[in-house]
C-alpha cells in the first residue's frame, strides 16, 4: 500500500487506523500454528472450584530476567488465595522437567476464555522487573538470586495488598489475618 508521500506501509500496520475510518481489510487469518498448539491443551481443573484457603491452588509461571551478560529464568509458585510467593527457582535454562518433577504440578488450562487464571502470577513479573531488575545491573547469578530473594521476602512480608484488605500475603498464607471490625 502506498500513501501520498510515497512511503511503503504494511497493510497490517495500517489496518487499525483504516478500520477506525471505515476501511476494511481482508487480511489472511489462516492461524497455521493453532493446530500445533492443540497438543498442549490440558483439562481445566479449576471450574467451579472455590479458592477459599491457602494451598488450595497455586499459580506457576516462568519469565526471563536479564543480567549484565545473558539471562536467567525465574520460575515462581504463587498461592492462589493469599498471593504469597511460596517458592522460586532461578535456572539458567528453560527446562520444565525439574518443575513438574519436584513440585508435583498438575497442569490445568481451558485453552480459551480463562485469561484470568494466571493473573496473580503474571502481574508479579512486571512489578518485580520494574522495582528490582531494571534499576540494577547484576553481574552474576548469585547477585541476581540475592536481590530476587530479598524482593520476594519484602513483597510477602511488608507490602500490603489491597485485594487482601491491606494485609501482607504472608499474614494471609500463615493464617495470621487481622480481624476487620
Amino acid at each position: 500500500m502506498r500513501r501520498d508521500d510515497h512511503l511503503l506501509i504494511n497493510m497490517k500496520k495500517s489496518a487499525p487506523d483504516d478500520a477506525r475510518y471505515g476501511h476494511l481489510h481482508h487480511l489472511s487469518q489462516t492461524h497455521l500454528s493453532k493446530q500445533f498448539h492443540t497438543q498442549y491443551v490440558r483439562p481445566y481443573l479449576l471450574r467451579n472450584l472455590a479458592i477459599d484457603h491457602p494451598d488450595r491452588v497455586s499459580g506457576v509461571d516462568i519469565s526471563s530476567v536479564r543480567m549484565r551478560k545473558g539471562f536467567m529464568y525465574l520460575f515462581i509458585i504463587i498461592d492462589g488465595y493469599s498471593r504469597c510467593i511460596v517458592d522460586f527457582e532461578l535456572p539458567s535454562t528453560l527446562d520444565k522437567a525439574f518443575v513438574l518433577e519436584s513440585y508435583e504440578v498438575k497442569i490445568s488450562m481451558d485453552g480459551k476464555g480463562q485469561a484470568l487464571d494466571n493473573v496473580r502470577t503474571e502481574r508479579f513479573f512486571p512489578t518485580l522487573k520494574y522495582d528490582c531488575v531494571y534499576i540494577n545491573e547484576f553481574n552474576s547469578p548469585r547477585e541476581l538470586r540475592i536481590a530476587i530473594n530479598q524482593y520476594i521476602h519484602e513483597d510477602n512480608t511488608y507490602l500490603p495488598h489491597s485485594s487482601l484488605g491491606g494485609q501482607c500475603p504472608s499474614q494471609v498464607y500463615d493464617g495470621r489475618q487481622r480481624q476487620v471490625a
